[in-house]
């Protein structure tokens, strides 16, 4: 399905670009596994080729779609719900969908949250996550680099306050 030197996005980790597809003995079963280095950061992380329909790997966007996604971060409502067990619950589920669109909601969500009224530790572990996973696909859709894009999201929701 996919290739060495693709460009794809494994939910809940960010976008990647594949290294080499290598079998491995894992729980004493062999199977062929994705070797993938995250953008961000110094991380491989091993995708098992048969469970990447389930897990919900895809392809990272194109460059014109990247542009589409800035203009969405911009133009996205706000959500502030204040029922912390219902927001955490929403944003992983979010997060584990892989959707592009749906972890941006989470980033502008809960950083206007920590801008106004401050993040719980686990929320912002949860911001960083998403925003790691959020500007890594960007990154890698070639529309800017990681500086200007933290720029451009920071900006959107400094005009909010």
């Amino acid at each position: 399905m996919y290739r060495v030197g693709d460009k794809i996005v494994y939910p809940m980790y960010g976008a990647g670009v594949i290294e080499s597809i290598e079998e491995k003995e894992v729980l004493g079963k062999k199977q062929l596994y994705y070797i993938m280095r995250i953008s961000s950061g110094d991380m491989k992380v091993m995708i098992p080729m048969a469970k990447c329909d389930d897990i919900g790997v895809r392809f990272v966007i194109d460059k014109q779609e990247a542009v589409r996604v800035l203009d969405a971060f911009r133009k996205a409502p706000v959500t502030d719900d204040t029922n912390w067990n219902k927001r955490h619950r929403d944003n992983m589920e979010k997060i584990r969908s892989g959707d592009v669109y749906q972890v941006l909601e989470v980033v502008k969500d809960l950083m206007y949250r920590d801008k106004s009224k401050g993040l719980s530790t686990s929320e912002r572990k949860i911001l960083n996550s998403a925003k790691q996973i959020m500007v890594s696909e960007l990154v890698l859709s070639s529309v800017a680099d990681e500086e200007d894009i933290e720029s451009i999201i920071c900006d959107t929701v400094e005009q909010l306050l």
